[in-house]
């Protein structure tokens, strides 16, 4: 009896446009961290309808078709909330989640908003309901759209100035 020979693996080079459907495939977002005087954070109200509807989160949502996460950060910042935020981004952290809601991979980028000037009208969109400005302290007890640890990372990287790497929400 004679064994089959195992086939060969190939050492060729595919074609770019080839290679590129091999590789993973993850969804991008951009998040906004913005910060009254007193370092509470604007955090928006998912409304109903919404696949998180009742939970608290900051301002961000999906990178668009050709948009870097900067520009969809400062677009979903216009959105949701009507404030215009600065045009220097300051990247604060990035976080990998491996599904989302049966979505597959995604890959939140986080950026500082600065301060919310004081008496700045919030317009909300049809997606939240509510909007308010909640201390770290009054998040142990609200509501949320991801992990304390995540908020909690994130506000110690934008007040420090540094950026953190997190992993499904956790900080490593």
């Amino acid at each position: 009896m004679t064994l089959p020979t195992p086939p060969e693996t190939s050492t060729a080079w595919l074609p770019r446009e080839e290679w590129v459907k091999t590789q993973p495939q993850a969804l991008i977002a951009a998040c906004v961290l913005m910060r009254d005087a007193e370092g509470r954070l604007l955090m928006l109200r998912y409304g109903p309808g919404q696949p998180s509807a009742g939970t608290w989160w900051v301002p961000g949502g999906m990178v668009d078709h050709g948009e870097d996460p900067w520009a969809a950060a400062r677009r979903e910042m216009r959105e949701e909330t009507g404030i215009e935020l600065a045009p220097v981004p300051r990247l604060i952290g990035v976080d990998h989640r491996a599904d989302v809601l049966g979505t597959g991979p995604v890959l939140d980028c986080f950026f500082d908003g600065g301060t919310l000037p004081e008496g700045a009208p919030v317009r909300l969109s049809p997606e939240h309901d509510r909007h308010a400005l909640l201390g770290l302290d009054d998040l142990r007890t609200t509501p949320l759209a991801a992990p304390l640890p995540t908020l909690t990372a994130l506000y110690a990287a934008a007040v420090s100035g540094t950026v953190v790497y997190l992993r499904e929400g956790q900080p490593l």
